[in-house]
């Protein structure tokens, strides 16, 4: 099954989709479910709900009204998730690249109020530096998770949509240090070493507004076989810059919310996006050629089954504010 957090006549609903591409408020359903985080905290009961109310409409036993998909706004299916964890170089096909890396999921937090959803534009700003999309599969999650291990990591998902993460290489250019970070020493911890390292911090480059297009769909997770078996594709203004799989990650689904969980507690309604598909498409494009200061869009990620997301690109003239004091 198919869910989706949409406006329609100006007021904000949970619909499901019905057989025929049309959306149903779930509430027509006898749902009463005031937003998603409702329907995923009402878990296995609320969604066979959902899906006995769909057979009755199915079967003409119920009539209620269709919506039609184009008359809708989309909101991110999860519209203020508590958090969103997004596993950094995850793609077999970024192996060749690393001097250094970790032995394990490397991880990073965008806040939700950079989320936008389907069909809403992403906003670049002159003043971003370069700017590229990075299509990823997401999860939801569904049922309180704190150290899980890998096997039984999957029941606490609820099921799974569309990441963007949109990333701005400019600006991690620029908040890029070098420096030398201070430790104590390990054969003496009353003394201090110095250790050059390199680093940039995620917030500006990974979290500015509009940087995390959602949806359209979140599908639950009996629609998915394997999440580690999904073809990706990525297109910018037409053309394919990504064709890959969620087969090439380094690290499964299951792996990556188990080891989050020994860190973070995952609450319902978290997201966790599990990294970019970017292996080049037919005509060697990659997203690394795909600045979208340059670029135009629209931008589409598809991922099979759960859909197309499609977000058009805004490109907003104007110098960065005086935010210093003069």
């Amino acid at each position: 099954m198919k869910l989706a957090s949409v406006r329609h006549r100006d007021r904000d609903l949970v619909a499901v989709e019905a057989e025929d591409g049309t959306l149903v408020d779930v509430a027509e359903l006898g749902v009463a479910a005031m937003d998603m985080l409702g329907v995923v905290c009402g878990g296995l009961e609320t969604v066979r709900q959902i899906a006995d109310g769909l057979a009755a409409v199915r079967e003409g036993r119920r009539v209620v009204p269709r919506i039609d998909a184009k008359d809708v706004r989309w909101y991110p299916p999860v519209r203020r998730p508590g958090k969103i964890l997004c596993v950094a170089m995850n793609n077999s096909a970024s192996n060749s690249r690393k001097i250094s890396a970790p032995d394990h999921p490397a991880f990073f937090l965008k806040p939700s109020s950079c989320l936008i959803g389907h069909r809403e534009p992403i906003r670049i700003r002159r003043y971003y530096g370069s700017v590229h999309p990075e299509p990823e599969l997401a999860a939801v999650i569904g049922e309180r998770a704190r150290d899980v291990p890998a096997a039984d990591a999957l029941r606490h998902v609820f099921g799974y949509t569309i990441m963007n993460d949109i990333t701005g290489n400019g600006m991690r250019a620029e908040d890029r240090f070098h420096y030398w970070a201070v430790y104590a020493k390990a054969d003496d911890p009353s003394e201090t070493e110095r250790v050059e390292q390199h680093l940039s911090y995620a917030a500006r480059y990974k979290g500015t507004d509009t940087f995390g297009a959602l949806g359209p769909w979140l599908a639950t997770r009996d629609e998915i076989a394997s999440p580690d078996a999904l073809d990706v594709r990525c297109t910018v203004g037409g053309e394919t810059v990504a064709e890959d799989s969620t087969r090439y990650y380094n690290y499964k689904v299951a792996e990556v919310v188990s080891f989050i969980s020994y860190f973070h507690t995952l609450e319902p309604g978290d997201v966790l996006s599990f990294g970019t598909a970017f292996k080049p498409g037919a005509g060697r494009k990659s997203i690394h050629h795909a600045d979208l200061q340059r670029v135009p869009g629209p931008i589409e990620v598809t991922i099979a089954g759960l859909g197309t997301q499609t977000n058009p690109v805004v490109i907003e003239e104007g110098e960065l504010g005086p935010w210093r004091m003069t």
